[in-house]
């Protein structure tokens, strides 16, 4: 017994010793350096997908970083934008940090940059008219501002500006090297712009949109750097709370697999890059005298005749009309100031590699196609500046104008011997109605000789045998289209006023 033992111990030690020795010489054959990893990553195979991969340099990194220190709604879906709640006139924080990595603008070290902070309209119909809707919200809300900085709890802020005729828009300079928030308040209400429907409104989204620019030679911040924005809806105070705790308590009630379609709610709103606002291609060091939502900085003519002689024309005593035409040698940088200049910037990131001669080649066809059959048209008929036609165009001139021509060809004629010449110059102003009343024919009139309308007492027609008729709405629109009238001008008795009579 004991000797089948010492074989079995003997066996089993022959064994391991075998196995041990056999795998003592893997390897030895193959040599050290056989599978060496950096003769595998040189395979072609591997050098091809590092190809691919995008360098550090390629992939683009912004300058700065914008957040909104207040909470994302969690009704929000998977690739839908964030949509942030705020409470009417209460303060939030705009963090702006400084986002450079290493060498990244070397040029702005040490120096100021300037931000434009807005708030514009969301919603693409509102945006078609953007300056009427803001026009009635400042008549019903007189001394009113859209958006104010809460001056006191900012920090980091340098040269705060607010512009009187630019009530959704601050500005200010900031040192990207210190600590910097803006404390914003916004004022206008998501249902003040919502027609009622069925006894219940819904609130229309904004967007908070901020613009950054560095110094140009000059030391005019007018180079721009970094364009941020994120959406948001307005209640009223405590209202943004309560809608937030409402869209949580839906969200609970769902399953975990709808749950998965939804975005999670977050503490803060961090802005998303976007295309910078039209108005701040040209942007001056110096507040902008323009309305809100018009640009003030673009191609301007002096009209000769009327200051709203322009039938699409809706100024008040200035004598200048936008150039909303498309040129053929816009650049692509022009063709996207030019859609979002006329409302079309839902589609400039579809349009970003069109010039102005692309845009201009597309039939009416392919808008209708490309932007649905509301927004093709329109844009169809910007694209070729069609204009309604007036209701009613007259042509003026002023008698004094007509007489000194008169002596003209007088002189001409006595010159020539007598022989008749038919080249005297009578200069006609053009003036386009569209409401067809007095007061509106007065306004045109004075706007023509550089009067105020209010200085105009009584508009006369001449009739027959000399006599003055008094001009009524009721004339003005039995008046021919193109008419041709002589302005003569009377001092009226006890007033600084003029009776103005066209014969």
């Amino acid at each position: 017994m004991a000797w089948v033992l010492k074989m079995d111990e003997a066996i089993e030690s022959g064994l391991v010793h075998d196995f041990d020795s056999s795998l003592s010489g893997i390897g030895q054959e193959l040599g050290s350096g056989a599978y060496s990893m950096s003769d595998v990553l040189a395979l072609p195979i591997f050098k091809q997908e590092d190809s691919n991969l995008p360098s550090e340099n390629e992939t683009k990194h912004p300058p700065f970083q914008y957040v909104l220190y207040a909470a994302t709604s969690p009704a929000v879906k998977l690739h839908d934008e964030t949509l942030t709640y705020l409470n009417q006139g209460q303060s939030y924080e705009v963090r702006m940090l400084d986002n450079r990595k290493i060498g990244d603008l070397p040029e702005i070290s040490g120096k100021m940059v300037k931000s434009i902070v807005r708030v514009v309209f969301h919603d693409r119909r509102l945006q078609y008219t953007e300056h009427q809707q803001l026009e009635g919200w400042k008549w019903n809300r007189p001394g009113d501002r859209l958006l104010d900085l809460d001056i006191p709890m900012s920090v980091g802020i340098i040269d705060p500006r607010t512009n009187p005729a630019q009530l959704n828009t601050i500005e200010f300079l900031w040192d990207p090297a210190k600590r910097t928030a803006a404390f914003i308040q916004v004022h206008c209400i998501s249902t003040e712009f919502t027609p009622r429907k069925h006894g219940g409104e819904k609130g229309v989204p904004f967007r908070i949109q901020i613009d950054t620019f560095k110094q140009n030679e000059t030391g005019e911040y007018t180079d721009h750097l970094h364009s941020a924005s994120c959406q948001i809806k307005v209640f009223k105070p405590k209202g943004a709370d309560r809608k937030q705790k409402t869209d949580r308590e839906k969200m609970e009630k769902r399953t975990a697999q709808e749950k998965e379609k939804y975005q999670p709610s977050y503490e803060t709103t961090i802005l998303t890059e976007c295309s910078p606002w039209p108005d701040n291609a040209y942007v001056n060091s110096s507040p902008s005298t323009t309305p809100a939502f018009t640009s003030g900085q673009v191609s301007t003519y002096s009209v000769p005749d009327s200051n709203s002689s322009s039938p699409n024309h809706q100024g008040e005593g200035t004598t200048q009309f936008v150039v909303e035409q498309l040129c053929p040698t816009a650049t692509i940088q022009e063709a996207q100031q030019w859609l979002h200049k006329n409302r079309f910037s839902t589609y400039a990131r579809l349009f970003s590699n069109f010039s102005g001669s692309d845009l201009l080649k597309l039939t009416r066809d392919d808008l209708v196609q490309i932007c649905g059959s509301a927004d093709g048209i329109r844009l169809f008929n910007a694209l070729k500046a069609r204009s309604v036609r007036p209701r009613l165009t007259i042509y003026v001139c002023q008698e004094s104008q007509h007489a000194r021509s008169i002596s003209q060809l007088a002189n001409l004629q006595d010159n020539e011997n007598g022989e008749g010449d038919s080249r005297a110059i009578y200069v006609y102003h053009a003036i386009y109605l569209e409401e067809l009343t007095t007061a509106e024919l007065a306004k045109k009139i004075a706007t023509i000789f550089n009067i105020s309308p209010n200085q105009i007492n009584q508009v006369y027609r001449q009739g027959p045998t000399g006599i003055h008729v008094l001009v009524s709405d009721q004339m003005v629109h039995n008046l021919q289209d193109e008419s041709c009238f002589v302005i003569s001008t009377i001092k009226a008795e006890n007033t600084e006023g003029y009776h103005v009579i066209l014969k």
